[in-house]
């Protein structure tokens, strides 16, 4: 299936074909408050106007929206962390991470790699050094955060971001996929909790 990738900074230019795109991959779910459109409508409204605020679009050969990703960059102090933990590694909180908010393809186009490629245009020539999402450990049974996983991210703990959504599994990994002197790994959360308990 022939699918173009655009990028896009004004949050007003991606919003019409972001929501279609949403309104679809959500659809079981937009009768959830957390998950309903007017919800996405006031988070994208919030976050576009952010620093370092970047989403990408896939669209099929009709032109039509059929995924999307979307963040921005947060620093230390930033709710982001504190929804966490405040007992985080310093390394993630000191740097500028790109907060990955949400990525989603259509049915049709599960399976097929689209979302992969996405996210790697997402952080295409990004200078934040770390990247953080938020996935619902359920979703998929399971498989959702294993592809995380297979990308590179590393489990952080345990968030809900509002009262009304799902506990989620915070996750980080360096911007590059590239490990050495540049780029410190910092311990996993549960390899600092394993450290407390001996």
């Amino acid at each position: 299936m022939t699918t173009r990738l655009r990028r896009f900074t004004d949050v007003e230019q991606a919003r019409t074909p972001l929501i279609e795109a949403y309104a679809e991959v959500r659809a079981p779910l937009l009768h959830l408050p957390n998950y309903s459109v007017p919800a996405l409508a006031e988070r994208l409204g919030r976050y576009g106007r952010t620093p370092g605020f970047a989403a990408v679009l896939a669209f099929n050969a009709e032109d039509q929206p059929v995924g999307y990703a979307y963040g921005n960059t947060v620093q230390a102090g930033d709710l982001w962390w504190r929804r966490i933990s405040d007992d985080l590694d310093a390394e993630y909180t000191r740097a500028p991470t790109l907060a990955l908010r949400e990525i989603g393809v259509t049915v049709a186009f599960r399976g097929t790699g689209l979302a992969r490629r996405i996210h790697d245009e997402l952080l295409a020539g990004r200078e934040d050094r770390y990247v953080s999402l938020m996935v619902n450990p359920a979703a998929g049974e399971g498989k959702v955060q294993q592809v995380y996983e297979s990308w590179g991210y590393e489990t952080i703990g345990p968030v809900q971001p509002a009262p009304d959504s799902p506990v989620l599994t915070a996750m980080v990994r360096p911007l590059s996929s590239r490990t050495g002197p540049e780029i410190d790994q910092p311990k996993t959360a549960a390899g600092r909790r394993d450290a407390r308990s001996a």
